[in-house]
């Protein structure tokens, strides 16, 4: 697939399934802008996406800020000239339950960023994709379709539901307008997400998504970057609120 004059939005753009789409995108010819929160994380990514011949745009901004957060799509619109593609990739979890008492505090950081800034991106950002006939890919989670494992983890399921339905709402509203909006929702797949989330024993825990599985194994970053390429491109242009699911099984089993 090719985004040769294509310009792509990633958030979420440091590590894990971020880095990977847009090292991709890169790849496929497309001038990438790169949104994240680490510095030193991100100058790795833009080394690996400028290797492809076009040279990123760097944009260093917390999704959790608001005025970070608007700053964005205009940077990357000033730089670029357009906007064709936009990936709100950017997530984190928070631990917290109703027995424990802190339910609303992992609540109210965890919708800040995973569904919030989103929903804040998706609106700056449509004016240029109607220009362009442009598209949204919303990073979602098997989470967002079944209860978790263990209650420490509901608000980021709840997020993650409430922007498959985003996903649905968006899709509808724009469709007239030429704007395809998509949801990947990914099983467990090998990034740093249970690091940054402060999980302890991350090996371990690896171990134990992989038996959660049907196929016995943990996805890749490229794998979802690819999804995410292939819905992006021209050839997923009949397809608009989806909600594409890639888990090795997991929701079979969970």
């Amino acid at each position: 697939m090719s985004f040769s004059g294509k310009v792509v939005l990633v958030t979420g753009a440091s590590s894990g399934i971020g880095a990977a789409t847009a090292v991709l995108f890169a790849g496929e010819g497309a001038r990438v802008a790169l949104v994240g929160r680490n510095e030193a994380k991100l100058s790795n990514v833009a080394q690996q996406c400028s290797a492809h011949g076009n040279q990123p745009l760097v944009i260093k901004a917390d999704l959790s800020n608001e005025e970070e957060t608007k700053t964005i799509i205009d940077k990357t619109v000033n730089h670029f000239g357009q906007l064709d593609v936009l990936v709100n990739n950017a997530g984190f979890s928070k631990s917290g339950s109703l027995l424990e008492g802190n339910i609303i505090e992992a609540y109210d950081a965890i919708m800040k960023t995973n569904v919030r800034a989103a929903i804040q991106l998706a609106c700056l950002a449509t004016p240029h994709l109607i220009k362009t006939k442009g598209n949204i890919i919303n990073i979602s989670s098997v989470g967002s379709l079944h209860t978790p494992q263990v209650p420490q983890q509901a608000s980021y399921c709840i997020s993650k539901a409430a922007l498959d339905h985003f996903t649905r709402c968006a899709a509808l509203e724009l469709a007239a307008s030429g704007v395809r909006v998509n949801s990947v929702n990914p099983g467990p797949v090998k990034t740093d997400i249970l690091e940054n989330s402060g999980v302890p024993n991350v090996d371990i825990v690896w171990e134990r998504f992989k038996n959660t599985t049907a196929l016995g194994r943990i996805g890749e970053p490229e794998e979802i970057a690819e999804l995410i390429s292939f819905l992006a491109s021209d050839r997923a242009r009949s397809i608009t609120g989806s909600i594409y699911v890639s888990d090795n099984g997991y929701l079979l089993k969970a």
